[in-house]
């Protein structure tokens, strides 16, 4: 019986670090849906980000990379979660 291999496919990361509220280094960036001042939404590898703050800026976008980097004062960070799927029964009764 001959040895089958899968392909072995990387599961994306994402990683985020934040500096004083001031600074947010971001991996795993997969879109920037919108964007000002006050307001920044992308796609990352595991889900929606919101970034909510005043005066914000993207310093760096690199999205081949996956890399974004904003700058302003940060005041929230909030992923949206996925829409629940399937019939009402179904995610009642599961």
């Amino acid at each position: 019986m001959a040895y089958e291999q899968t392909p072995h496919t990387a599961a994306k990361s994402h990683a985020l670090s934040m500096e004083n509220r001031t600074r947010l280094s971001l991996g795993g960036v997969e879109d920037v849906s919108g964007f000002d001042e006050n307001l920044i939404v992308l796609s990352t590898a595991v889900g929606a980000l919101n970034i909510r703050g005043e005066q914000l800026h993207i310093d760096r976008i690199d999205l081949d990379a996956g890399q974004l980097e904003v700058r302003g004062k940060i005041s929230e960070l909030s992923y949206d979660e996925p829409a629940p799927s399937g019939s009402l029964w179904t995610r009642l009764f599961g």
